[in-house]
């Protein structure tokens, strides 16, 4: 498939089905995306069976090269809603932001090393070299630390040898042995699960051992509240596209194949791999227990990050960071 190919599917150019809802007048929704990012996955299959016409609107997709692009674009009012995590949303939310958060995924990413290196366990992460996927706030990598405190009593932010950067570099330096290990995002930590490297922990599970009750989503759709209760009509019809689309991940194997253009896995262990773990993401209850739980963590990361991370609002998860309007699941 050549990559012209490749490019019209991953921007949705090539369905068919977005031009004749065009026509018909529906509504257009504009969602950041990123080049073979996994919200992609999705858009593709409410386009393929209509789920967006059937719901009377139109999914307009805009590719963008990095997620800080996409934040950028969506504060310009370039898109209507991208994905990001809760986070970004509530320290939006405690500068006077007005963005809100429906669930999305609730896969954040891993800590993976070399089958046979010398880390096996967190608390052989002292001295080592540790590769951490984003920047010194990222959830992942505060969660990380709370976990590595709480369970073995180490200060990871000061024991480790640290290297903060890009997933694709953190993976090649990976297999390369100038790291130990990394600490990713899912997609790569799927990759890497592939290429024969050992999970030391999932950040779900890094979650769970801190203690946090329940399931917090980790992704989702964020957007503007103004936006979101003048255009509820188009909301509510994506988010119904938006689940059935993702009942048809789990349930019809036949959905897989058509996504392979849009995960750009380098072979069948790999696809299946990116399969798996999105599929063990994809939220199955959202509603006042997920919430709390989000509000648990929220508070553990503030312990962590600070000021840098909370601002001047404290460890109280700020008012509106979930859509209230959003039904239970």
């Amino acid at each position: 498939m050549t990559m012209t190919r490749r490019r019209l599917l991953a921007t949705g150019l090539a369905a068919s089905v977005p031009v004749r809802a065009r026509a018909a007048g529906a509504p257009a929704l504009r969602v950041g995306i990123l080049r073979y990012g996994t919200v992609s996955w999705e858009l593709d299959v409410i386009r393929r069976h209509g789920l967006d016409a059937a719901h009377g609107l139109t999914i307009v997709p805009q590719e963008f090269a990095t997620g800080q692009a996409t934040q950028v674009a969506l504060q310009a009012g370039q898109v209507d809603t991208i994905a990001v995590d809760w986070l970004w949303v509530a320290r939006q939310r405690a500068s006077g932001g007005d963005w809100t958060f429906i669930p999305f995924s609730n896969s954040a990413g891993a800590l993976m090393a070399p089958a046979q290196g010398p880390v096996t366990t967190v608390p052989d992460l002292p001295g080592r070299r540790l590769g951490i996927a984003g920047g010194a706030l990222d959830k992942n990598w505060l969660i990380l630390r709370a976990y590595a405190q709480r369970q073995a009593g180490i200060d990871l932010d000061r024991a480790a040898e640290k290297t903060f950067g890009a997933p694709p570099l953190l993976a090649n330096a990976l297999a390369a042995g100038r790291l130990d290990a990394v600490l990713t995002y899912w997609p790569f930590a799927a990759r890497g699960q592939a290429a024969g490297q050992r999970t030391l922990l999932t950040v779900e599970d890094a979650v769970t051992g801190l203690g946090v009750q329940g399931a917090p989503p980790m992704v989702g759709y964020v957007f503007s509240d103004r936006w979101a209760k003048a255009n509820a009509a188009v909301l509510e019809g994506f988010i119904a596209a938006s689940r059935q689309a993702r009942d048809l991940l789990v349930k019809d194997e036949a959905e897989w194949p058509r996504l392979r253009p849009l995960a750009d896995a380098g072979g069948d262990a790999e696809f299946d791999a990116l399969r798996d773990w999105y599929r063990r993401g994809i939220p199955r209850h959202w509603g006042p227990a997920e919430q709390g739980a989000a509000a648990q963590l929220y508070r553990v990361l503030a312990s962590v990050g600070g000021p840098a991370l909370v601002g001047d609002g404290g460890d109280t998860l700020p008012a509106g960071t979930f859509w209230q309007a959003a039904q239970s699941w």
